[in-house]
């Protein structure tokens, strides 16, 4: 397929995405410059022009950037400071993507799901519901395969994209038929400066649309719905969601915060045509995602919820409403206001491990709140520790309200050693 004949693109980080994005351009006709700034990396593009694409010469009609890799703030990559400074467009690949599906002729409908807790499991519910309607499609992007490794769809075909705010700001022409924004607390703020940085790159996922197209926008907090009016200046058919004083009554979504994504798959679903019997179907049938409220083990009435996604404050706040009493485990490297705002859940705190960067940071606060805690600093340290002092309540409750980089590669590193500890009932029992 020539989709890309006589264009020239130079790709910087052979990552997660940058990898298949090279391989799926190339395939499509395309000219391509690599660049990593790993020579181990460097070294896997075999057959390919590597060079720092500053170095390269020549004309550029794109710059593929790994969603990881700044290109303005905290401070710019040096290739992506050259190609603005040289008018060349800062991509994601799933521009790229929707820019080939037009291009091929198919008019398969692209939705986007983006928001600060709750893309994954709305991406992967809705993806499920149009499975359940006999619909083909394809999700990926920041969940997932990446971008450019899903295949073209036929007409009838519907893409489920899940946007992070790193690649909403790298989009140029892709238009959403369907799009949600679920919620807006602080996150990545040194990327996009502060909150007004921050809701400016999740409102991209609403800016090209126009009268044929949906925008769903969850109400149940303060940013999002100063969002919401701004919608209804807008060409859009706008849909609210809300997932206060709602339960899903699915096992694999529960709590408000899951009302919520289920809410916002569901008017996803009704945008693109699907019955609210099968929306109902898909609903009750969907078997959730890894790391995000999942129960992991048992052991003598205990039971332990791995909800390692929870990687700030709001994440954690979902959890904690979900449970009367737990022992919670928590830790990593804290997000703008650590975990001020859960006071109101520290009451249903049995006693807090806490690992991790600022696993004293969070100590301190509890303890200022009269929160029984202890300073584990690792899993293995706390995940026994936390099923001794569960005796009582039964549930160990691992939601980290932090980042997992200072002891794990990812969050589901961490959540899967978690889990590991925690089905090591002999080791919990030590």
């Amino acid at each position: 397929m020539s989709i890309f004949s006589g264009k020239r693109f130079a790709v910087v980080g052979l990552g997660r995405a940058g990898m298949p994005a090279v391989l799926r351009l190339r395939e499509w006709g395309a000219e391509l410059v690599l660049w990593d700034d790993s020579a181990a990396s460097r070294d896997t593009a075999v057959g390919f022009a590597v060079a720092r694409p500053s170095e390269a010469g020549g004309h550029f009609d794109g710059l593929v950037l790994s969603p990881g890799i700044p290109h303005r703030l905290p401070k710019p990559h040096p290739e992506a400071a050259w190609a603005l400074s040289h008018g060349v467009p800062v991509l994601t690949d799933a521009e790229l993507l929707y820019q080939a599906v037009r291009a091929s002729g198919s008019k398969a409908r692209f939705t986007g799901i983006t928001g600060t807790n709750g893309k994954s499991t709305t991406t992967a519910l809705l993806a499920h519901i149009l499975t359940t309607a006999g619909v083909p499609n394809a999700a990926g992007a920041n969940l997932g395969p990446a971008a450019l490794s899903l295949p073209i769809l036929p007409e009838n075909g519907v893409y489920v994209l899940e946007m992070s705010s790193y690649m909403l700001e790298r989009i140029v022409t892709l238009r959403f038929d369907v799009a949600v924004m679920l919620n807006l607390s602080p996150d990545h703020l040194d990327r996009h400066g502060d909150m007004v940085g921050y809701a400016a790159a999740k409102r991209e996922i609403f800016v090209r649309q126009d009268a044929n197209c949906t925008a769903v926008i969850g109400v149940d907090d303060a940013e999002s719905r100063a969002m919401a009016v701004w919608l209804h200046t807008r060409p859009a058919r706008v849909v609210e969601i809300t997932g206060q004083g709602h339960e899903t009554g699915a096992k694999a979504l529960p709590g408000a915060h899951n009302a919520q994504n289920a809410a916002a798959a569901a008017a996803m679903a009704r945008a693109l045509g699907v019955d609210e019997a099968t929306i109902a179907a898909g609903v009750k049938t969907f078997p959730g995602l890894p790391h995000r409220q999942q129960e992991v083990a048992q052991h003598n009435g205990v039971r332990f919820i791995n909800d390692s996604k929870a990687t700030n404050a709001d994440a954690s706040r979902w959890a904690m409403g979900c449970y009367e009493k737990f022992v919670w485990i928590a830790g990593g490297v804290a997000k703008a206001g650590g975990i001020d705002e859960l006071v109101p859940f520290f009451p249903r705190i049995e006693k807090a491990f806490l690992i991790g960067q600022d696993g004293p940071a969070f100590a301190a606060r509890l303890s200022a709140a009269g929160v029984v805690n202890e300073v584990a600093g690792t899993l293995e340290r706390a995940v026994p520790a936390a099923f001794a002092a569960a005796a009582q309540c039964g549930l160990v409750l691992f939601s980290p309200a932090a980042a997992s980089f200072d002891q794990f590669a990812n969050f589901e590193e961490r959540g899967e050693r978690f889990a590991a500890l925690a089905r090591e009932g002999a080791t919990c029992r030590a």
